[in-house]
């Protein structure tokens, strides 16, 4: 699309994570954020376990697009969404279930679910704990609900379903699909056996791709939300899947790696064999936007580290100042403090030699710890070339400089702004970005030698000489 034909229209990307859903209005010819709204995501309790709250969501975006001086420039809506989600509806689109994944109830069908599952070789889905594999939400649903399920006429996955709410168009879209749900082949692009088999296959709302126009925004929400009639909604796509698409797009074919940060830190790497996807350590394939598997190793580093530094001090930017400190005096983080997902999920974590250390020097501890891990699963990836880092970590530190000495080899780049959704969100609308502006390169800390000689005992502390695994 030209800026000459487009010049002051606008996007708005809706990002519902399973931490924060976030609105931007962005401008699509400069990609320069005009609006950007923020609200805590949250589930609700229900018999079913807790359930995602879609109708607070919805009833804030209405909010925020009322009060959007920009919103008669927006042209488009794109839908991006966490994994391991969907919304069931019956046959008159009520909502009847939009369950929480992390609901520990799920953990009641494991082991007769497990021997349902497809074989990981042809999933790369690894077998998760609680809900983090959708299908076991839906076996959950189906044994333990079963006239709720009987009434389900259709399983749209989590993005789709908003661009649903906006556009009454039903639709399931690949990457939601093939992120660890069991319910997608990624190398044949069709249904699991394991969804045909179960009835869902049949209930799954039709496949789309991410950047499909389903059609124009519902009148209903066009004149409660004063936005023109014309608005396209697109089909949208998992988050994670999205920040690949933004910043990977830009290597042009070259080896790169994307790490994308939130709730959960996912590394994405490109041009890695799937047999090398180990399924004990929480190695799976996400899907690209053209469908295709994609290596990936992840670890719940934003829970981790709101459990280390403590709720009052998560949003504490992390001072670089304070790494020689923690460097010298060997305070360590030892995983997991995570319950659910990653390598190390289940196990009790530790701090070591961290009671000295004022709140500067924990946040540094839990950033360094960040660092050594995503480290840690690059190495199984056996990622090369350039490393792309977005959501919160791009702006921290600490993090940075520490995974830059730590991969010397590769280069480390930060998303600028949190721009990666914004980018994805453009692309799929369809406006041409310019990525040029993207990216600024991490620099390095100068106790590099410190810092390995820290990564080195760190590792010889993980459990079962988890460091010394090799993928091949």
């Amino acid at each position: 699309m030209s800026g000459e034909d487009h010049a002051g229209d606008a996007v708005a990307i809706l990002d519902v994570g399973k931490t924060h859903t976030k609105l931007a209005i962005v401008d699509a010819m400069t990609a320069t954020t005009l609006r950007d709204y923020e609200l805590p995501s949250v589930s609700l309790p229900s018999p079913l376990g807790p359930q995602l709250d879609v109708h607070g969501i919805e009833e804030w975006l209405l909010e925020r697009l009322v009060g959007t001086p920009e919103a008669s420039r927006v042209r488009a809506i794109v839908p991006i969404a966490h994994g391991a989600a969907a919304v069931l509806l019956d046959r008159a689109g009520a909502v009847l279930a939009a369950p929480d994944y992390d609901n520990a109830a799920f953990d009641e069908v494991a082991e007769p679910y497990r021997v349902l599952r497809d074989d990981f070789s042809i999933t790369f889905s690894p077998f998760l704990g609680r809900g983090l594999n959708l299908g076991r939400q839906l076996y959950w649903l189906q044994t333990r609900a079963p006239d709720l399920f009987e009434r389900c006429d259709q399983i749209l996955t989590y993005a789709q379903y908003w661009a649903w709410r906006l556009s009454r168009e039903p639709a399931c879209e690949w990457t939601s699909l093939g992120c660890h749900t069991d319910l997608w082949l990624p190398l044949a692009q069709k249904p699991s056996l394991l969804a045909v088999a179960q009835g869902w296959a049949d209930r799954l709302a039709p496949v789309r791709a991410a950047g499909d126009t389903l059609g124009s925004i519902d009148a209903k929400w066009a004149r409660k939300a004063y936005l023109d009639p014309h608005v396209r909604v697109l089909c949208g796509m998992h988050d994670s899947s999205a920040s690949y698409l933004a910043l990977a797009g830009r290597a042009l074919g070259e080896p790169h790696t994307v790490v994308s940060s939130g709730t959960w830190i996912i590394c994405m790497t490109s041009g890695i064999p799937m047999h090398r996807l180990a399924e004990h350590l929480d190695m799976l394939a996400n899907v690209d936007i053209a469908g295709h598997p994609v290596a990936t190793a992840r670890f719940a580093g934003g829970r981790e580290y709101r459990a280390i530094v403590g709720a009052d001090a998560e949003s504490i930017v992390a001072d670089e100042a304070a790494l020689p400190s923690v460097l010298q005096s060997k305070a360590m983080v030892i995983p997991s403090f995570s319950e659910n997902g990653g390598p190390f999920a289940g196990r009790v974590g530790q701090l070591i030699r961290a009671e000295r250390l004022g709140t500067q020097g924990r946040v540094a501890l839990a950033s360094l710890y960040l660092a050594l891990m995503t480290d840690l699963l690059l190495e199984w990836l056996g990622a090369q070339g350039d490393i792309l880092l977005d959501g919160p970590l791009a702006e921290n530190a600490v993090y940075g400089q520490a995974l830059a000495s730590l991969r010397p080899e590769q280069r480390v780049r930060r998303c600028l702004r949190r721009q990666a959704m914004a980018y994805a969100g453009l692309q799929l609308a369809g406006f041409a970005v310019d990525r040029s502006m993207v990216t600024v390169t991490a620099s390095r800390v100068a106790m590099t030698d410190a810092l390995h000689d820290y990564r080195l005992y760190w590792r010889r502390l993980l459990p079962n000489g988890a460091a010394r695994r090799c993928v091949s």
